[in-house]
């Protein structure tokens, strides 16, 4: 998977679990935790999310990854293999 493309699926899964946030103005960088004010269970749902719609488990130590954009973007382009 390129890394803009697991960039827009993040975003999308973070809009669909918290439709009240503006992700797509966050940068990669940024703790999405504390730009966008999500919670622990917003991160849990996002990872279940992705889990769900890519089919790839993510292990426990890399979930912090994916508090930022970019981290979980890389994670995501360095795990998926594209057919």
């Amino acid at each position: 998977m390129k890394r803009a493309d697991a960039r827009s699926v993040i975003l999308e899964e973070i809009e669909s679990i918290a439709p009240d946030v503006a992700p797509v103005s966050i940068g990669d960088d940024e703790d999405i935790r504390e730009a966008l004010d999500l919670d622990s269970m917003d991160i849990f749902n996002l990872i279940a999310a992705l889990h769900l719609r890519l089919n790839v488990a993510i292990p426990d130590r890399d979930v912090a990854q994916f508090v930022t954009i970019g981290g979980g973007a890389a994670w995501l382009a360095d795990n998926i293999r594209s057919a």
